[in-house]
């Protein structure tokens, strides 16, 4: 398990996992308290969100995930696609949710213990983490840049293709 306080190097977005990695066994912490462990998606296409409230950048690409990859293959079995809040309460992220008009799931990181799995201490929100049926990190993106946007879109969807 990678330790939660590494500093990243300075050319890794604040990463301290990278693609090929096997993803990081995170607690999974829904609003109503039910819990799972990512290693469970097992088999299925993953994506991770990770964002906050108060992130002007995250709810400026939340309702592109929305329309572009939740709508899309929300029906799909292979593919589960959560939003983690790091550090809020879940009434300012079940306000969050309906504020940003998403559909998916968000999930709560009250400590910080699964963004900081994934990201240096210090390192910002606005990430997504693609994971594969095998538990592998495929693709990572930070803030939200509609080309590599795009690029995570077809990502997706040529895995989803896969079987």
């Amino acid at each position: 398990m990678t330790c939660a306080w590494v500093q990243a190097p300075e050319d890794d977005r604040g990463y301290i996992v990278k693609v090929g990695d096997k993803a990081p066994d995170i607690e999974l912490i829904f609003p109503d308290g039910t819990k799972k462990q990512l290693k469970d998606l097992k088999g299925k296409i993953v994506m991770l969100q990770f964002t906050a409230s108060w992130c002007g950048v995250c709810r400026k690409e939340m309702p592109f995930i929305e329309k572009d990859i939740w709508l899309k293959h929300k029906d799909n079995p292979d593919f589960v696609l959560y939003g983690i809040d790091l550090k809020e309460s879940k009434e300012v992220v079940k306000k969050f949710a309906k504020e940003t008009g998403i559909t998916y799931p968000l999930l709560l990181d009250l400590e910080g213990k699964a963004f900081y799995s994934f990201a240096a201490k210090g390192a910002g929100v606005t990430r997504n983490v693609i994971i594969d049926k095998e538990g592998k990190i495929v693709y990572l993106t930070r803030l939200y840049e509609p080309k590599e946007f795009e690029e995570m879109t077809k990502v997706i969807d040529d895995l989803l293709k896969k079987k």
